[in-house]
């Protein structure tokens, strides 16, 4: 594995508020690097913040995000605490494309590795809805790395009531439909989780994340999904871990979010007056509750 530092995506910030017309404007967002997995290819990291010693969160985006749609209203503050570490999933904006099936435990495997890449042994890991059982299963996997995990939007499993079920297939639809009609399937992702009611500005940059996908890849790991369950072993973990549950999330029920809860022992719930886009639609409440959740785990770890 290696680690090429002199080649630096260029920060969004860097980007003139006078762009010419037609240029697609992106928010303001920490430089890139590039880790080297030997056996899988070149992988883009968000690798920025902390001082010297700062414990290291590790954040896990959801399912048809990336890294940076995911987490781009909280990188800064994220930084001014630790050291953050972001990159996106097998199949998801520019991650890791392989041939094999896209497998939840693959993605875990691939965090190891990136921050082994990066010298990281130990790191919160911070996983939201999809991210959720990844960090879930980064602990069961690689227990000796975690720290503790900070669970937000998520669950032990997704699939069950009747009416979730046809909400995921719908999506999954539209998804299928995207090798036909990109922009269009595109264009009602972005609207759905990542901008809703909130910096429509954004929304060409969001538009062209989601161009990067492998819509093979992405349709595999909704699958994945639905085919996970932790509640068998979950009530077995020994790190700290916090839930930030987002109280009006019509994608993860809040029931799902509470059993998650209720499987874990001593773990500590932040709640958030919003639903499965509140870190980029509500940040402004968000932000705070998952700043808490992160230094609850650091101190009990």
């Amino acid at each position: 594995m290696a680690v090429r530092r002199s080649e630096r995506e260029p920060s969004a910030s860097s980007k003139s508020s006078n762009a010419e017309p037609g240029t697609i404007l992106a928010p303001p967002l920490p430089p890139g690097r590039f880790v080297q997995l030997d056996d899988r290819g070149t992988v883009l990291v968000r690798d920025f913040g902390g001082k010297p010693g700062a414990p290291t969160v590790v954040l896990l985006h959801g399912w048809t995000a990336t890294a940076d749609l995911n987490w781009f209203r909280c990188y800064k503050a994220l930084g001014e605490h630790y050291r953050v570490i972001a990159f996106d999933h097998r199949g998801h904006g520019t991650g890791i494309r392989s041939k094999k099936t896209f497998r939840l435990e693959d993605c875990a495997d691939d965090v190891v590795d990136v921050t082994a890449a990066l010298g990281i042994d130990r790191f919160v890991a911070v996983g939201y809805s999809m991210g959720g059982p990844i960090a879930q299963l980064l602990w069961r996997r690689h227990p000796d790395n975690v720290t503790g995990l900070v669970l937000c939007a998520t669950a032990a499993t997704f699939s069950g009531r009747r009416e979730e079920r046809l909400g995921r297939m719908g999506i999954t639809g539209l998804a299928a439909v995207a090798r036909i009609t990109p922009e269009q399937a595109k264009v009602w992702l972005t609207d759905q989780f990542f901008l809703q009611r909130k910096s429509k500005k954004w929304e060409p940059w969001a538009i062209r994340e989601a161009s990067r996908h492998d819509w093979r890849m992405v349709l595999e790991a909704g699958k994945a999904i639905s085919g996970f369950s932790s509640t068998k072993w979950i009530g077995s973990i020994d790190v700290p871990v916090a839930n930030v549950i987002t109280m009006r999330d019509n994608v993860v029920s809040v029931a799902r979010q509470a059993a998650l809860y209720d499987l874990i022992p001593d773990a500590e719930p932040f709640r958030v007056d919003g639903a499965h886009d509140a870190c980029v639609a509500n940040a402004e409440r968000f932000v705070p509750a998952l700043l808490r959740a992160i230094a609850s785990v650091e101190a009990r770890a």
